[in-house]
């Protein structure tokens, strides 16, 4: 079935309706002003709720069923859990069996721990899912099987929609590892630690109704309230809400791929001899083998010289505390815990601070973290000539991967790429990226293990490095090498149905990603 499509600022066509609702084409980077105020959940009472402050209820269904559960509606949850959440699943598994459909799921990431909701996707207990997607349910999407559009966005975009109105929950139902009865809760103690609850932020405060989920019942008050209970109806307590070992890594490892550990120390020698790494530096890597072995070289930069990073946004992991509690990082502010030392760092030190995505990353704020940012270490599937890049399908064009914070982060004021120059001898630089999910002007630097290609609007850096001695290279010199060595990949073939869009972090349309043509 033929759509009705616009073209975009960044040449993409996309649908002038999502889901039967109208949608703002992107615009261009900085180009789109929001009108209108903040929406708003209907306001509660006392008189509604017992004076002793005890919301527990017997189990989740009851919990569901005294939100007045129904027909379409959003039902949002976290993926602190990860890969052990024992929680989002059972919300539905309780819906079909009520005989609910066309639910509308809006997590703040998927696992493939999520893959048996295909089932209720297949039953029409759920419409649609608006959020990441990861492994199982990407490919269902792919393959035209979902209902209705997905619809993904990044961390950020995902607090701009429930706080602009674009997406309201009627139903947040939030895990928590520590909670009280009247529904206080944090992401640490107990068996199902996760350290922090950095995405819970926007869904207790917008949703209408606010359901909490624990297998560690403390009493009043629970501290530090990470989520305060005067946002909460109810309190469901059950035996257990995750698998610990699933839940955060014991701990997180540096990649041992000779490749990896050389794009690690390139971009290492990059960020010391082009001068962006300095004393006082603002920085935010991720929790990959590569991104790991990052840190550790940077650490090792910042002790040589005496210096000290003002601050790292997490998601936090050994390496990351260790800079902390070594004397070269002066805060951690964390929105997620990726290992066991980063859970017990939270608990025990003051200046590793939880620290909302809903602060951090929201673009429809009066500022936000990311443009103080100095070094911003990300990943991506693809980028192109123009540095435009992709994070959620690969060249085939399956939809696997989530777009996390990586949209948010491209605001920062150095964005470095660290990338393998192919995967499974398939080119990670091409000529036109399968999904754009952040435009080129954004991303400045791409490093390889084969060299380095600097953004050409960036004079600047170009400029710093020009006699370091850095194996400095165009991107086009980087594309033709990885072609030569295996040959130019052939391009996924769609069908014209969408599968799901992609939003930037102001709300607007920037990409679709279509049926994969079977």
């Amino acid at each position: 079935m033929s759509v009705n499509t616009v073209i975009n600022a960044a040449g993409r066509a996309i649908p002038l309706e999502i889901n039967g609702k109208p949608v703002i084409p992107f615009k261009g980077v900085g180009k789109h002003h929001p009108e209108g105020n903040k929406y708003a959940p209907p306001i509660p009472t006392c008189l509604d709720f017992p004076g002793d402050g005890n919301k527990v209820v017997s189990s989740l269904e009851e919990a569901l069923r005294k939100c007045n559960l129904r027909d379409g509606m959003t039902i949002s949850s976290h993926h602190h859990l990860r890969e052990g959440d024992l929680v989002s699943n059972r919300i539905f598994e309780i819906a079909s069996g009520i005989g609910v459909k066309d639910l509308i799921w809006f997590p703040s990431a998927s696992f493939p721990c999520n893959a048996p909701l295909i089932k209720y996707l297949d039953d029409g207990t759920i419409n649609r899912i608006e959020g990441s997607l990861n492994g199982p349910l990407g490919r269902y999407v792919s393959e035209g099987r979902m209902k209705g559009t997905a619809v993904l966005r990044s961390h950020g975009g995902r607090v701009q929609a429930i706080q602009d109105g674009e997406v309201r929950i009627d139903i947040a139902v939030l895990a928590a590892p520590s909670a009280d009865a009247f529904g206080n809760a944090k992401g640490t103690g107990g068996n199902s630690a996760c350290g922090v609850l950095g995405y819970a932020k926007a869904d207790y405060m917008y949703a209408d109704k606010v359901i909490i989920v624990t297998d560690n019942l403390v009493d009043h008050p629970c501290v530090p309230m990470e989520i305060e209970g005067n946002y909460v109806d109810y309190v469901v307590v059950v035996d257990k809400i995750g698998i610990p070992e699933k839940i955060v890594s014991g701990t997180t490892q540096i990649t041992k791929s000779p490749d990896r550990l050389l794009i690690a120390e390139l971009t290492a020698a990059f960020l010391e001899k082009s001068g962006i790494l300095k004393d006082e530096v603002k920085m935010q890597a991720g929790a990959g083998g590569t991104s790991l072995a990052i840190a550790v070289f940077l650490h090792e930069i910042l002790k040589r010289k005496g210096w000290k990073s003002k601050f790292g946004f997490g998601g936090s992991t050994k390496y990351m505390v260790k800079m902390l509690e070594e004397g070269q990082m002066g805060y951690i502010l964390d929105a997620q815990a990726f290992d066991l030392d980063a859970v017990r760092s939270v608990s025990e030190n003051a200046n590793h601070i939880p620290y909302p995505v809903f602060n951090a990353y929201n673009y429809h704020s009066k500022g936000n973290l990311t443009s103080m940012m100095d070094i911003m270490i990300l990943g991506a599937t693809e980028v192109d000539l123009n540095f435009n890049g992709n994070v959620v399908t690969h060249s085939d064009g399956y939809l696997l991967h989530g777009i996390g914070g990586w949209q948010n982060c491209l605001h920062a004021r150095n964005v470095i790429l660290p990338l393998p120059l192919f995967r499974d001898r398939i080119p990670v630089i091409v000529d036109e990226v399968t999904t754009l999910c952040g435009p080129g002007e954004l991303i400045d630097v791409i490093i390889t293990e084969r060299g380095i290609a600097i953004n050409p609007l960036r004079d600047d850096l170009i400029e710093s490095v020009k006699e370091s001695g850095l194996p400095i290279r165009t991107i086009t010199e980087l594309k033709e090498e990885a072609e030569k060595i295996c040959g130019k990949p052939q391009k996924a073939r769609f069908d014209e149905e969408i599968a799901a869009a992609i939003k930037w972090v102001d709300g607007t349309v920037i990409d679709v990603v279509r049926k994969i043509k079977s």
